[in-house]
């Protein structure tokens, strides 16, 4: 557990912690801030269009051999970010950090039902839940912290000294268990990737403000690879992921609760920081902070959800906990243009109450349901659509501040385009999570695969 949590702690800390360098970076590196944009882009495409390949591998090769295999790429990208002296080195390097966080965040639940039991795998992916939302919470303010005592530079390095421990204490800790062989396919990979890759891309070209017809363009090319890649699995005797896991009512009801749960989730977590800064005059670290009480509720509740969906069905969990995550984003849209301190703290709290029950359980759902040997599936699946999901969400926020703000631009000001855009953001984030309740509470008519352990 402790590997696993190391690794896992990581690869989503650096999804977000090069943000806060990114001023800083564009400064010292004597490049544009439009050029350093890619540092994060670089990151986030090479997670995107490498998770269904590590997971396949994983299937293939063995979790617990892919997973240090992760590590130790993650380790040598960040420390090719520490040593980079030019921006196209630190972005190559970003690269090489996104292909090993990849691996590590593809294969992480399947090694969780490894370690675990099959009636406690709820209460480890409950653990898993907290290192996620305490290493989403401190990105942001590890980030400012190094920067206040030491260059941009530290911000990867000391990742090294960690993935060192995490790669040698992976070997002696966890099992080496036999893959179920085969060989990967080289056109599933390289369609995958670039479906993948172009879908998100140009989802997130909305955000970027990216002219329509360029959006339109990698939307397409996404569109045809993913097809491609679709109708090239079913006619393979080992595809690189078993779509064949979406005939079971548990596993697609699952997955579709995740997606409207993470498009809820990167709307709230986009708009609401424009909002604090741009409407209330807040400083990005108060920001920061304001938000905290969301990740901290989940890192508090989600243990608890965890063990308590060893006993429920996850239907019934993971539907209150979207009806409170739906209540609480109501209450974010209705706190008004000048909203106090405790009140946005409160909303925060009641948002992550209900993402926390959310969360394990519908995880515990998504991984219990697939067969062993498809683990790794399961776990790529999930990754991919929490990865979708929030970058959809970010994208509606971008049409909706964009949109208003155009028709709002005689009048002026930019506040008035975020106090009148972020409500309807809010919304449609409730909407969405409203959507995930009501896909939840469907798996209460259907019944649970059982899956043999032995």
């Amino acid at each position: 557990m402790i590997t696993v949590a190391v690794g896992t702690f990581m690869a989503i800390l650096d999804g977000s912690v090069a943000n806060t360098a990114l001023p800083t970076i564009a400064r010292e590196l004597h490049t544009s801030a439009a050029e350093s944009i890619w540092v994060v882009n670089a990151f986030n495409l090479a997670v995107t269009m490498s998770l269904l390949t590590f997971a396949s591998l994983g299937d293939a090769l063995g979790y617990s051999r892919v997973y240090t295999i992760g590590l130790t790429i993650f380790t040598l990208g960040s420390l090719g970010c520490a040593l980079s002296p030019t921006l196209p080195i630190l972005i190559a390097s970003r690269a090489l950090q996104g292909l090993g966080s990849a691996a590590v965040m593809a294969v992480g639940p399947a090694i969780y039902r490894q370690i675990y039991p099959h009636d406690q795998l709820g209460r480890a992916l409950g653990l898993s839940g907290v290192i996620v939302a305490t290493s989403s919470a401190a990105g942001p303010t590890i980030g400012g912290t190094i920067l206040a005592v030491a260059p941009w530079p530290w911000i990867f390095a000391i990742n090294v000294p960690l993935g060192i421990f995490a790669v040698l204490f992976s070997r002696r800790a966890l099992a080496r268990e036999r893959g179920t062989g085969g060989r990967l396919d080289p056109a599933s990979i390289v369609l995958s990737a670039l479906g993948l890759g172009s879908t998100i891309y140009a989802i997130d070209g909305f955000a970027r403000h990216t002219p329509l017809a360029i959006v339109a363009l990698e939307a397409a090319l996404g569109l045809a690879c993913t097809f491609a890649f679709v109708f090239r699995s079913r006619r393979l005797p080992r595809p690189l992921i078993s779509f064949d896991l979406f005939s079971q009512g548990t596993f697609s009801l699952a997955t579709l609760t995740a997606l409207c749960t993470y498009v809820a989730q990167g709307l709230a977590f986009i708009s609401l920081p424009f909002f604090f800064q741009s409407a209330l005059g807040r400083t990005p670290f108060e920001s920061g902070l304001l938000l905290t009480s969301w990740p901290l509720a989940v890192a508090c509740i989600a243990p608890l959800a965890g063990r308590l969906s060893d006993r429920y069905p996850a239907g019934i969990l993971s539907t209150l906990g979207l009806a409170i995550l739906a209540s609480g984003l109501a209450l974010y849209a209705l706190m008004g243009a000048h909203p106090s301190a405790l009140a946005i703290v409160v909303h925060g709290a009641i948002c992550g109450i209900g993402f926390g029950f959310f969360q394990s359980p519908n995880n515990r759902s998504l991984i219990g349901s697939a067969p062993r040997a498809k683990s790794g599936s399961a776990s790529g699946i999930l990754a991919t659509v929490r990865l979708s999901g929030q970058t959809l969400g970010a994208a509606f926020v971008g049409i909706i501040f964009g949109t208003l703000g155009a028709s709002l631009a005689m009048g002026g000001a930019i506040e008035v385009t975020v106090r009148s855009a972020t409500p309807i953001a809010l919304w449609i984030a409730c909407t969405f999570a409203a959507s995930g309740a009501i896909l939840s509470g469907l798996r209460l008519g259907h019944r649970q695969v059982a899956v043999s352990e032995g």
